[in-house]
């Protein structure tokens, strides 16, 4: 019926129905062939998987577990002598968390925290891309300025942050001294609450600035000259031609170190443990620092609850991340 009607003047053609395609049958030996064919590269895949999964994977999965306990220093498992004390801590599920949610301050921290962030990678940002902006353009003794520059980054964070301890040193050290010299009063660097906060802001930005600066650095010298070129003969003025141009050009690098600025201030513990302790009176603490005071300076040590910060600080952070990622995308940028 279908051939006649097609086969009138005129008539539309109907498409006969097909019928469905089988789904090609896998081949047993597939898998076999491809482990046959890239060996190599799961040979050398393997053992950074197998490290991954040994020094983060199972950390991480004890972690969790033991914020869902109610383990502390007196019912872990532990050894005295030759005698073996077994575990006696329990299961309690999310009560750890539920305490910590309900305690002020958690609140507390988490706010601490989120300023003490957006300042440093603010304010690393900015100088980074100014000095970035500064350096590269030439000049006499560019190379000396770009390595005293990146000096901070080449000395450990622990020395640098002592050094900075004996220069905040209310009654010998050095800036006091010339605030003295100078007529005014010496300041309380880090027994004010407002002065230590102050203080370890500007110690991270100082050991910060370097990474960002050599980060802009690079981005700015792959833009291409044709582009300012082309600028200028258009009578764009030096601002003009630093908003239309410099920033689109160093925006995708600028996206990427502003990511990793920001989880590595988040858990910047070096820099409050070592100039703060967290002090005076826990003003400075930030979140990972007060993990860190309920695993190894509270008695009995918390094991549970510190666990529980460190779950939370994870949680934060990739809700952060995948804030961050969503929008990227919506401005067209690939990550």
């Amino acid at each position: 019926m279908a051939d006649a009607v097609n086969s009138l003047p005129g008539a539309v053609r109907t498409a006969e129905p097909r019928a469905p395609r089988p789904a090609p049958a896998r081949s047993p030996g597939r898998l076999r062939h491809r482990l046959a064919t890239y060996w190599y590269a799961w040979a050398m895949v393997a053992p950074v998987v197998a490290v991954i999964a040994a020094i983060v994977g199972w950390p991480l999965v004890r972690g969790v577990y033991l914020s869902l306990t109610d383990a502390d220093e007196s019912n872990v498992e532990r050894h005295i002598g030759v005698n073996r004390i077994e575990a006696s801590y329990e299961f309690v599920g999310l009560d750890n968390y539920r305490a910590i949610l309900r305690d002020g301050d958690f609140w507390d921290r988490l706010g601490w925290t989120a300023l003490w962030t957006v300042s440093c990678v603010a304010l690393t940002f900015l100088t980074g891309l100014g000095l970035a902006v500064l350096l590269n353009r030439t000049f006499r003794g560019r190379a000396v300025y770009r390595m005293v520059l990146v000096l901070p980054w080449a000395i450990p964070a622990f020395v640098s942050v002592f050094a900075w301890r004996m220069l905040f040193n209310e009654r010998n050290g050095i800036l006091n001294s010339l605030l003295e010299d100078g007529g005014i009063d010496a300041v309380p660097w880090l027994s004010d609450p407002t002065w230590a906060k102050a203080a370890v802001v500007a110690v991270n930005v100082w050991l910060g600035v370097p990474f960002m600066l050599i980060a802009m650095l690079g981005a700015l010298q792959s833009i291409p000259a044709e582009q300012y070129e082309a600028a200028e003969v258009d009578g764009a003025s030096p601002w003009q031609r630093f908003r239309y141009v410099t920033l689109p050009g160093v925006r995708p690098v600028a996206m990427t170190v502003v990511l990793l600025s920001t989880i590595w201030t988040f858990n910047m513990f070096p820099v409050i443990f070592l100039l703060t302790h967290g002090g005076p009176a826990g003003a400075t603490d930030i979140m990972v620092t007060e993990a860190y005071r309920l695993a190894f300076v509270t008695s009995p040590r918390d094991f549970a609850n510190s666990a529980a910060w460190g779950v939370l600080i994870l949680l934060l952070l990739v809700l952060f991340a995948i804030a961050y990622r969503r929008a990227l995308r919506r401005q067209g940028e690939v990550w």
